[in-house]
């Protein structure tokens, strides 16, 4: 059985390393919103000569924080100041492979994998 989750209120997203990202749920217009990013467009007509699938995921994975994500625990400055949210921001946050990682593994792979649930 699929559960659907109706809720469209944001929802606290920890990444570990303290960082915590509130993020509204991925839907199906999310991700037509990130396709149409410029940086998408680019990366997809340059995928069969020079960009590879991490290059399009990270690149997608961006366009997708920037469109989602509502504000941000834990970040802060080389002075350990709690920095802005801003789209900047969330691409130089996002170029750190342990949050990167966190990212699409709880929330873009979560979203898009289905999972079957068995009746006990």
């Amino acid at each position: 059985m699929l559960r659907l989750n109706l809720s469209n209120d944001p929802r606290w997203l920890d990444l570990g390393h303290g960082v915590r990202l509130l993020v509204e749920p991925l839907t199906t217009a999310i991700m037509l919103a990130a396709r149409s990013d410029p940086a998408i467009v680019a990366a997809v007509a340059e995928a069969e000569s020079t960009s590879s699938n991490d290059d399009l995921a990270r690149i997608v994975a961006k366009a997708v924080a920037r469109i989602v994500v509502k504000d941000w625990e834990g970040v802060g400055d080389e002075d350990g100041e709690q920095l802005a949210l801003t789209p900047e921001g969330i691409d130089a946050l996002l170029e750190l492979w342990p949050i990167f990682e966190a990212f699409q593994t709880k929330y873009i792979a979560g979203a898009l994998i289905l999972d079957a649930e068995k009746n006990a």
